[in-house]
């Protein structure tokens, strides 16, 4: 992973590949934004027009390059938009840095160290640089060869033009400063957990089944003295757990439950974090249409995602417990494949119609809302790419958030907003509920195909333990990236939902949170 080191050294004297500075969108052209002002003086204070006459405009994202003048130890300055300037006193906004510093750090793929002069006044905009710079630099090489026909995978060196940044050196900071150490360490251990649920959303399905997946966890508990639990399918099948097994029977490669908790001397509150992991959805016998199983590896992003919260909480030893709960199976078509119209008895004793086989993560993720329910959890947030109506409704950019208590839906928006995740809050319209009954079982897997999203919500909610505060992350839009890399998300699995289930830790250690 990318190196993170503090500096105070200045824009004109550190030794680096490239200086990275912010242009912003001025009332009358490109301003610099603080940070580069040795960089400006070494260019007669003319930067700005510059950067203008090379086309720049300040745009978010936008990145120009030009050569360093005389004075500076760098050969090249990047400059990277920061958007519209703030206003007079005001400061650049969080998010806004976050962008930048991805953008540039892409851009400098194949560097070994580059200086960042962007405005770190205090250690929260060091913390949006730092996070922005070291997510912008991540590159999913490890299926690529090295250009002689050697596959990269297994520890051959990939070529060094598509190797990540190396380092990142933040300058103008205080490396002997409590709060931008703190901040740095967090970005770090934050960033190195986003980039483990990216690679695991990125590998291939013959590569990660839910045994392999199970296996990582439990690789990461012995490292991180997590504790964890893994129901292979005996003990699924010896636990009643309908939903998991039935969504996994047409698969060779069974389901798996996995418990990896973080525990901490200290802790008041327990958060339970559900993951559903499929870690490939064909749709089963509803199979999917063609043009839309090409990316359904990416099905188990939210299982990623709740894997890596747990960890980072364990690496940023926050005095909170946090368990989570990976529902881990591989939706498949074949001969011992559940049928639509099959009747499903789940681990809470409810029977399910199935109406619809490609509605399988709320099966396995009620089995695992259960089964996290009965140690009474503080609070229960579950992630999902779950449904395709979630993305008609928000776009790509937005997860959807429903709970069962307004309060804590409005909290966990808030905190996704504070950490730069986009969200929003969406209702759980009772009257949709009564499209899920079923002539022949408790409840049906489907219901009105207009609001599926809510729909879906209603179906989790059933399995909720009664007076746990729960809430519903449905990240189908955000969690996966086909299109070109933006800002610090790069192409294909982004981990999305972490930042925010590690906040929502954080404030609920800190007692923010009731």
């Amino acid at each position: 992973m990318t190196a993170l080191t503090l500096s105070t050294s200045s824009a004109a004297t550190v030794r680096a590949d490239a200086l990275v500075v912010g242009v912003a969108k001025g009332a009358k052209g490109v301003v610099v934004a603080p940070g580069a002002e040795a960089v400006d003086k070494a260019f007669g204070g003319k930067l700005a027009g510059v950067l203008e006459t090379l086309g720049a405009s300040g745009a978010e994202g936008e990145v120009t390059k030009l050569p360093a003048a005389d004075g500076l130890k760098a050969p090249v300055v990047l400059a990277v938009g920061l958007g519209d300037a703030p206003a007079k006193d005001e400061a650049y906004g969080n998010e806004a840095l976050r962008r930048a510093a991805g953008s540039a750090a892409r851009a400098l793929t194949g560097s070994k160290k580059a200086g960042f002069a962007l405005p770190v006044e205090d250690a929260e905009a060091a913390a949006a640089v730092s996070e922005g710079a070291l997510l912008g630099a991540y590159t999913f090489t490890a299926y690529r060869s090295n250009g002689n026909g050697q596959n990269a995978k297994g520890g051959k060196k990939n070529d060094a033009k598509s190797a990540p940044l190396a380092e990142v050196a933040l300058l103008g900071t205080k490396p002997r400063d409590k709060e931008f150490k703190a901040a740095a360490e967090r970005a770090q251990a934050l960033a190195a957990e986003i980039n483990r649920a990216r690679d695991l959303i990125n590998m291939p399905s013959n590569d990660l089944d839910p045994k392999s997946f199970a296996a990582e966890a439990q690789a990461a508990a012995k490292e991180f003295g997590l504790k964890v639990e893994v129901l292979d399918e005996k003990a699924l099948k010896k636990g009643g757990y309908g939903g998991l097994l039935g969504v996994g029977q047409g698969s060779e490669a069974p389901p798996r439950l996995v418990r990896i908790a973080y525990t901490h001397p200290k802790a008041e509150k327990t958060l339970a974090l559900v993951g559903k992991g499929i870690t490939y959805d064909s749709g089963g016998i509803s199979l999917k249409p063609a043009g839309h199983n090409e990316t359904m590896k990416c099905d188990m992003s939210g299982a990623a995602a709740v894997f890596a919260a747990v960890v980072a909480a364990a690496r940023l030893g926050l005095a909170v417990n946090v368990t989570g709960w990976l529902a881990l199976a591989e939706n498949m078509p074949s001969g011992s494949a559940t049928r639509p119209g099959d009747v499903l008895t789940m681990y809470s004793g409810k029977t399910v119609e199935v109406l619809n086989t490609d509605a399988e993560g709320r099966l396995v993720l009620a089995d695992a809302l259960t089964r996290a329910s009965e140690e009474s959890p503080d609070a229960i947030v579950d992630v999902a790419t779950l449904t395709g109506a979630m993305v008609l409704a928000l776009g790509h950019r937005h997860f959807g958030i429903m709970a069962n208590d307004d309060a804590f839906r409005t909290a966990i928006h808030e905190i996704a907003e504070e950490v730069g995740e986009q969200s929003w809050p969406m209702p759980m319209p009772e009257h949709l509920r009564k499209g899920m009954d079923s002539p022949v079982a408790d409840i049906a897997n489907m219901g009105e195909r207009m609001g599926g999203g809510l729909v879906a919500g209603l179906f989790l909610k059933e399995f909720v333990g009664e007076g746990i505060t729960w809430a519903h992350l449905d990240i189908a839009g955000p969690a996966f990236h086909e299109g070109a890399p933006w800002g610090y998300t790069p192409k294909g699995g982004t981990g999305s939902a972490v930042r925010t289930l590690v906040r929502l830790a954080e404030r609920t250690a800190a007692g923010d949170l009731g």
